[in-house]
């Protein structure tokens, strides 16, 4: 009579539930250590642009020095330096939220920096990613959901949404994986990254009237700091051309973003003989391209018209977003098989 297999009579489950709980520790450990790198390098530049005559501006020259002492440091751009300093004077001296920080990902903090509209609003998404365990995703859908509102409408009685949960999404986001030095896979940040520098290119040769600008163009409203992904001025219509590329389906609150920057660069980049910004939406995913246009509501009809002559076609430019998208894929694919 045979035996019966070991794996059959006996539940060895327990041990799943060892190596997953060591593997939640140990990605709660690194982030924390995140986390706390990112307050203090918030500190030091808050303090050292104190000290400087040049302000904000000194944090341009320690992102070059960066860059040249340590090129393969990644995320320490202008514009990470900008959110760490932001992220340290956003919270310093509130010790109730500054005992949830290191509790919730970077990528979930950058996120309710720019949604948030006041510190209530701040204080009560931190508590509730950090109580939830977020990830990105689940975070974004309460934020897109006006789950506060509700929230403050129901008398705290509004339930938040339902979201699935994932262990690995909670912690292990993009930057985790920069501090790490580790390798990546697919990633929402690096398929931006392979269109945006693709697209830069096809702008330029689309016409000899652009100009390139720059790439996450710093504007300031209200104190805050805003990046546009890319920036080109048009000499035909003498005006400035922002372009936000989203990764995923169009939504309505893409219009008033860009509409947001357009009102930014009009006010305060726009120089008097030039006429007003127009802006380009671009939505790219896997299975779509859409594209949108934002004009200002102060054009006349004709200004109207030379704009649509000058622009890059709709459909032109949907159908090179499509290949552009299916070429960041393709080569990203590409990459893995190679690493394998």
């Amino acid at each position: 009579m045979s035996k019966e297999p070991i794996s059959n009579s006996r539940d060895f489950g327990a041990i799943i539930s060892i190596i997953e709980n060591a593997k939640g520790r140990a990605l709660n450990a690194v982030n924390a250590e995140l986390i706390r790198m990112y307050w203090e390098v918030g500190n030091y530049l808050s303090e050292l642009c104190a000290k400087s005559s040049f302000g904000d501006k000194t944090i341009d020259e320690v992102a070059d020095y960066i860059s040249r002492i340590a090129p393969t440091v990644k995320g320490f751009t202008r514009r990470g330096l900008y959110r760490m300093k932001q992220f340290y004077e956003t919270y310093r001296g509130d010790e109730i939220v500054s005992a949830l920080l290191t509790q919730i990902s970077w990528t979930n903090h950058l996120m309710i920096l720019s949604k948030a509209k006041s510190k209530e609003e701040r204080d009560f998404y931190v508590a509730l990613a950090a109580k939830e365990r977020y990830s990105s995703r689940e975070l974004e859908r309460q934020l897109d959901s006006a789950y506060y509102e509700r929230y403050l409408l129901s008398s705290g009685k509004q339930p938040p949404e339902s979201v699935p949960k994932n262990v690995r999404n909670r912690i292990l986001d993009t930057y985790v994986l920069e501090f790490l030095d580790l390798p990546e896979q697919y990633s929402e940040q690096n398929f931006k990254k392979a269109i945006i520098r693709n697209l830069k290119q096809f702008i330029l040769e689309f016409g000899k009237d652009f100009t390139f600008i720059g790439e996450e163009y710093r504007v300031q409203v209200g104190g805050q700091d805003f990046y546009i992904d890319l920036l080109f001025y048009n000499r035909a219509l003498s005006c400035l051309v922002p372009i936000e590329l989203k990764i995923g389906k169009f939504k309505p609150e893409h219009i008033g973003q860009i509409n947001f920057y357009l009102e930014a660069l009009d006010r305060d980049v726009k120089k008097p003989n030039e006429n007003p910004s127009v802006g380009l939406i671009l939505c790219a995913s896997k299975d779509d391209a859409v594209v949108e246009y934002a004009l200002s509501r102060s054009l006349s009809p004709t200004l109207v018209s030379d704009y649509k002559l000058n622009l890059p076609d709709k459909k032109l430019l949907q159908s090179k977003l499509k290949e552009l998208a299916d070429l960041a894929i393709e080569n990203d694919t590409a990459d893995d098989e190679q690493q394998v």
